[in-house]
């Protein structure tokens, strides 16, 4: 005799839980500013650099060389790369474990892009930290995804 294949119940689908919930609306905030400032900062970067350059000779903020130094490319990659984060998560909202592989390569270029741009010797450690931490817990709802 042949076995029926029946359609799945509610019960059967994987549910989102509260944590990878979390992540995920987190990224979209987080990875959504970045994607907007990364486009705009790019797309204005000579009135983006005079106004860096005022506000650092004002507060005399430390590490804002950097910035000032960085190519107008650096952050149209880095938004490029917010994309893709973004898409990853929307991805692993909707439960596709795909979207764990794409939030994960795109967290590694954003780390990597500023060593590229501006010659670092090696990551922010900060960068590094965060990004390592979500991707940690976003590994761990890997087993509710498909």
């Amino acid at each position: 005799m042949e076995e029926q294949l029946l359609p799945p119940t509610p019960e059967d689908k994987p549910k989102r839980t509260r944590l990878l919930t979390v992540l995920c609306i987190l990224t979209f905030i987080g990875s959504g500013m970045n994607l907007f400032s990364g486009f705009m900062t790019a797309a204005f970067y000579d009135t983006f650099t005079s106004v860096a350059q005022a506000v650092a000779e004002k507060f005399k903020l430390p590490g804002m060389e950097s910035l000032l130094e960085s190519p107008p490319a650096l952050f149209l990659t880095l938004g490029f790369f917010y994309s893709a984060s973004l898409t990853g998560a929307l991805m692993m909202w909707n439960l596709k474990k795909a979207g764990f592989h794409v939030y994960t390569i795109a967290q590694i270029l954003i780390i990597i892009a500023p060593m590229y741009f501006l010659k670092m010797q090696g990551p922010s450690m900060p960068d590094l930290l965060l990004s390592g931490t979500f991707i940690i817990f976003y590994s761990i709802n890997l087993k509710t995804m498909r």
